[in-house]
């Protein structure tokens, strides 16, 4: 006999027994609050058609679903481990929670990883370590701005990776820009535009231009030079960041999902609200790699000097050689690059484009770097990187690798609330971080969670320069690829400088001395021919 017939038995019969023992005792009427309820939900089940589960196994088969809806806090808080939590494990986790609050950061009876798995890395310390700077006045700096840059921007070693007003809530963006205004670091506002929201405490923004132009478009979706011209002149935007990719979902455009747009949001990004927008997966302004140095340019010119830069996740190799003979045939070069690694994160994204679509980071920015000083570029460049950037060694690997600077997302927002819920894409963040949903947005108060964003930026720029210190050098520019070890099998252990050998400065100038490695890509059409 099958379960849906069973309980339409036992259903019947125990109404019906019910219904007699009440002829003797009527209190016992009372369990009909109990019963019936449950024979609704069970004879509902049988005769719906959606669910197979629910039409054989009704009401015991609403449990499978209870059960699934809360399997990621069963994980997250009974199951997985320290180490294994995903994107960010317990360990990162806590660490970020513990400096966002400035309580204590060390940890007791040493390390939980197996120092002896195939991908381990340390940092080469030195019998003559250095003294770490104490103060955040002390702090090194990074100068962004090039030749033909008018203003260049003194940067914080450590900023705010790019995440929307849209994306993120209101209450987010501004806890965020308040902790970046008082730990005298930047704020990336997103390809969303700038919103009152960026602009209510006065931290310096980092403006960026995605393929939508979301607060410099044109009513149908191209480039207003006019709209871009009034926002880049703004005191607060320090810096102009052209996003041509992301790591999570690189080739495909931002997704702003419809509940989210509210009319506060389409007024700022130039759109209509209460729909889904998908921005275009590549730039309208330009189409080859000449053009898009001159939209450099244009935004250099239209900002009155400020550094211009682009952001991308690297895909194909030689198309980022191409933009470097682009630089050297028009002689325009942007002042800085941001290289995002396959493992960044994102509010929303397709699962096929954020597991298998896009470069990692390390091998992205060695790519980026070795290519750029091949042709002579480096110097005038600084390169920033993001993707899991979280601790002082992600800091200290990211520059070893040549790398001048770096940003952070996803710490970021832990730092203000964050509880890796993972439902950035649903509007349901419980902690309004991550929705628009006003009764859940009130949660996070922006003078509570402000201090703690500037506690973590601070906190992990100390711990990484006592990296440095213990390493005996006497700053960030001194780190290098052998400062970095890995393992990479169970008795084989190599530096960064033999894994990634350096390039040789101008190299790709000149044919006889082209690397192995690069030779195939010369034999592709280049632009210059």
């Amino acid at each position: 006999m099958k379960v849906r017939e069973k309980f339409i038995i036992i259903a019947t019969i125990t109404v019906l027994t019910i219904i007699v023992l009440s002829f003797f005792w009527q209190p016992i009427l009372w369990l009909f609050i109990i019963v019936l309820p449950l024979v609704i939900m069970g004879l509902f089940d049988i005769f719906q058609k959606s669910h197979t589960i629910r039409r054989n196994f009704p009401v015991l088969g609403r449990f499978r679903y209870l059960l699934e809806s809360i399997r990621p806090e069963i994980m997250q808080y009974f199951v997985e481990t320290d180490t294994e939590g995903r994107p960010l494990n317990r360990i990162l986790r806590s660490l970020i929670y513990r400096r966002a609050k400035g309580a204590n950061d060390t940890e007791p009876f040493g390390t939980q990883k197996d120092l002896y798995h195939s991908g381990y890395e340390w940092m080469e310390h030195s019998m003559y370590a250095k003294q770490n700077p104490k103060e955040i006045g002390d702090f090194p700096r990074l100068i962004i701005g090039g030749k033909d840059c008018k203003q260049p921007y003194s940067s914080s070693l450590l900023n705010i990776s790019a995440m929307s007003f849209g994306s993120l809530s209101n209450n987010a963006i501004m806890s965020l820009n308040k902790g970046a205004k008082m730990g005298n670091f930047a704020h990336n506002t997103g390809e969303g535009g700038i919103s009152d929201h960026h602009l209510k405490y006065g931290g310096d923004l980092i403006w960026q231009i995605g393929t939508g132009y979301f607060g410099c478009r044109n009513e149908d979706g191209t480039f207003n030079e006019a709209s871009f011209q009034q926002n880049a002149l703004r005191p607060e935007v320090k810096m102009i960041e052209i996003k041509l990719s992301q790591g999570a979902k690189p080739g495909h455009g931002g997704i702003l999902p419809a509940i989210k747009n509210t009319e506060e949001i389409a007024k700022i990004r130039h759109i209509k609200p209460g729909i889904a927008v998908h921005s275009p997966p590549s730039h309208s302004a330009f189409a080859d790699p000449i053009q898009f140095m001159y939209f450099i340019k244009k935004l250099r010119d239209l900002s009155e000097g400020k550094p211009i830069g682009f952001k991308l996740c690297l895909g194909r190799k030689q198309e980022f050689m191409d933009f470097c003979e682009a630089m050297i045939f028009t002689g325009i070069t942007p002042d800085f690059i941001t290289v995002d690694g396959g493992e960044g994160g994102t509010g929303a994204a397709p699962i096929e484009f954020s597991n298998t679509m896009g470069m990692p980071l390390r091998e992205g920015l060695i790519f980026v770097i070795d290519t750029l000083v091949g042709f002579g570029l480096r110097n005038d460049i600084k390169v920033i990187v993001a993707g899991k950037i979280i601790t002082g060694f992600h800091m200290a690997r990211a520059i070893a690798l040549g790398a001048d600077g770096c940003n952070s997302a996803r710490a970021m927002m832990l730092a203000i609330g964050c509880i890796q819920a993972l439902q950035c894409n649903t509007n349901t963040c419980p902690v309004g971080v991550a929705t628009q949903n006003k009764s859940l947005v009130r949660g996070l108060v922006v003078d509570d969670k402000a201090p703690r964003a500037k506690n973590f930026h601070e906190a992990t720029i100390h711990s990484f320069l006592e990296l440095v210190a213990a390493a005996g050098l006497n700053g960030p520019s001194e780190l290098r690829r052998e400062h970095i070890s890995k393992r990479i099998g169970m008795y084989v252990v190599k530096t960064y400088d033999e894994i990634y050998p350096y390039m040789e400065e101008g190299s790709l100038l000149h044919i006889e001395r082209i690397p192995e490695s690069y030779q195939k890509f010369f034999h592709l059409t280049r632009i210059m021919k």
